[in-house]
């Protein structure tokens, strides 16, 4: 099946590198007219600008997924720079410290959720009310499978994902029908953001796998394009697990 999202414009969060670019890679591939890519600092979007291509179809946004101010301005600049803003893709995610949520700094549990949690429901209310509302579009939140299932060291990120699960469920059931809301749950990938999972024996965390290899960007990008293209137009409030059997095919899992 040859997925595309002609004509669509698309506003991708926290892509100056890791999934983030590869999902902007994606929809250019695939036909967007436009896409604009937000991150924090202006350097590493005109850095991932250069590896993306797409001339005058590429704009980035520089700003915080916590700050309103950037958010309206993202979306601003999106529908005025191309039209529309018909695909959301909340990627935009932080981790600023490991450790138990019963140990770790309260100041970084704060900082977790209010990016990787409210971030994502401030980017879909103003989508939803500067171009959605009435003309239709697609959301997809970029989890994790860490919000699926618990495990060690990132505990106020997991709790922020599986609200952000729940959120796409929620968002789904009130935007309904004219904007479908869903989200994949990556496992391991192989990017900088997750490397204190991978980096000392990658073939250890590959082998805790079902398909025995770590994902790649582009295996997440896949499934995000999927779900905002119109070969996903029946499907809502929805988390698809793009993490090689984890959550699918381990026993006792899932």
């Amino acid at each position: 099946m040859d997925i595309r999202v002609d004509g669509r414009v698309a506003l991708v969060t926290g892509g100056s590198r890791g999934i983030g670019e590869a999902i902007a890679t994606e929809f250019l591939a695939s036909g967007a007219a436009g896409v604009v890519v937000t991150g924090r600092k202006q350097a590493g979007l005109e850095e991932a600008s250069e590896r993306i291509g797409g001339g005058e179809r590429l704009v980035t946004v520089a700003g915080g997924a916590d700050d309103p101010g950037h958010v309206a301005a993202a979306v601003q600049e999106t529908i005025s720079r191309f039209g529309s803003c018909d695909i959301l893709v909340n990627n935009a995610a932080t981790n600023p410290v490991a450790g138990n949520i019963s140990d770790i700094d309260l100041g970084a549990v704060d900082k977790t959720w209010a990016v990787n949690q409210r971030g994502p429901l401030v980017f879909a209310r103003e989508v939803w009310s500067r171009w959605m509302r009435e003309h239709g579009g697609s959301i997809v939140n970029v989890a994790s499978v860490g919000g699926l299932v618990p495990g060690p060291l990132l505990g106020a990120y997991n709790v922020s994902k599986a609200a952000l699960i729940f959120l796409t469920r929620q968002l789904a059931f009130e935007m309904a029908p004219k904007v479908r809301v869903n989200a994949v749950a990556p496992g391991i990938v192989k990017t900088r953001f997750s490397r204190l999972l991978w980096e000392m024996n990658e073939d250890a965390a590959a082998d805790l796998h079902p398909l025995h290899r770590l994902g790649e960007v582009e295996d997440v990008a896949a499934a995000v394009l999927y779900l905002a293209s119109d070969a996903a137009s029946w499907i809502t409030g929805v988390t698809v697990p793009v993490d090689g059997g984890v959550t699918g095919a381990r026993p006792g899992i899932g």
